[in-house]
């Protein structure tokens, strides 16, 4: 049997120490603050990313340089006979397929995971790989196994402010000024690449709602029996507000009883783009269902 290590990003929300104690490798992601790099937890915590954001400072965010991925892939290499690689969904950055092009050259060893998932649903994959790793699957298999259940998980998040996505280019002035003065907040949704919208709400209460409500009609699509917790895993995220995040994880715990539930700060990544005071629910299928 193979002895395969795995490897993911730190848009999965694994810090480095939980990827210590997981025995994962976890990529810091890049960022430039003000023509500066810096890295996700390493040079940059989640509080001094949110100061200069809020500070208005220019913040563009970057891959991991490729030569930094072949380097930690080469030291693996001297341990491991294969690499499981689980980046950040293609749709959402070039990460995967530079990653997906380095790995070319190395026979099959390295196994980059296309599976489209990002945050506490990209987690689930690295610990869906961990299981599959110990029932004896290949690196291949554990790539056709996860890519093959890439649509079968459903991601919705509410943005405090239009401000990001308008500075993004995600939307246009008039409608970011709208959204200000209407006190309006925009659901997104994730299912797949993009980051799509999904419908504007007028504050927070009915934003949560509508994302609970797609959410469990989802569920209920995909799972007709009613039993959520055997076929599914409940994840939350958010943006900054760690209150705002345990009070939505009790709703979400009381309106889904049963569902094994995990919640994580999202990405530095997909923050720069949305925002502090985001909340967010996914839902994910188990693989061994």
């Amino acid at each position: 049997m193979s002895k395969i290590a795995i490897v993911t990003d730190s848009n999965s929300g694994i810090t480095q120490v939980e990827g210590k104690k997981l025995g994962i490798s976890v990529i810091p992601m890049p960022f430039y603050i003000n023509e500066k790099l810096y890295f996700e937890e390493i040079t940059l915590s989640q509080e001094e990313f949110y100061e200069r954001l809020n500070a208005d400072e220019d913040i563009k965010t970057s891959q991991p340089a490729p030569g930094d991925v072949l380097d930690l892939w080469e030291k693996l290499l001297k341990d491991y006979d294969e690499i499981v690689h689980i980046p950040m969904s293609s749709g959402l950055s070039s990460s995967c397929e530079t990653a997906r092009m380095l790995a070319e050259d190395y026979d099959g060893k390295v196994q980059v995971v296309d599976n489209q998932r990002i945050s506490v649903t990209q987690r689930q994959s690295v610990l869906d790989a961990m299981k599959l790793v110990k029932e004896g699957k290949s690196a291949l298999e554990i790539k056709e196994i996860l890519e093959k259940d890439k649509l079968d998980t459903g991601i919705y998040i509410m943005v405090d402010t239009l401000k990001y996505l308008k500075k993004g280019g995600r939307v246009t002035a008039a409608g970011a000024a709208i959204g200000t003065v209407l006190g309006i907040k925009p659901v997104l949704q994730i299912h797949g690449e993009k980051l799509d919208a999904f419908a504007k709400t007028r504050g927070v209460k009915q934003a949560k709602k509508k994302m609970i409500a797609a959410a469990r009609k989802e569920l209920e699509e995909r799972f007709p029996d009613g039993d959520f917790g055997k076929h599914a895993y409940l994840q939350a995220a958010y943006t900054k507000d760690k209150e705002a995040a345990q009070k939505w994880k009790e709703e979400l715990m009381e309106e889904f009883p049963g569902m094994e539930f995990h919640e994580d700060p999202l990405s530095l990544s997909v923050a720069c783009h949305i925002g502090a005071g985001a909340l967010a629910v996914a839902w994910t299928h188990k693989i061994d269902d």
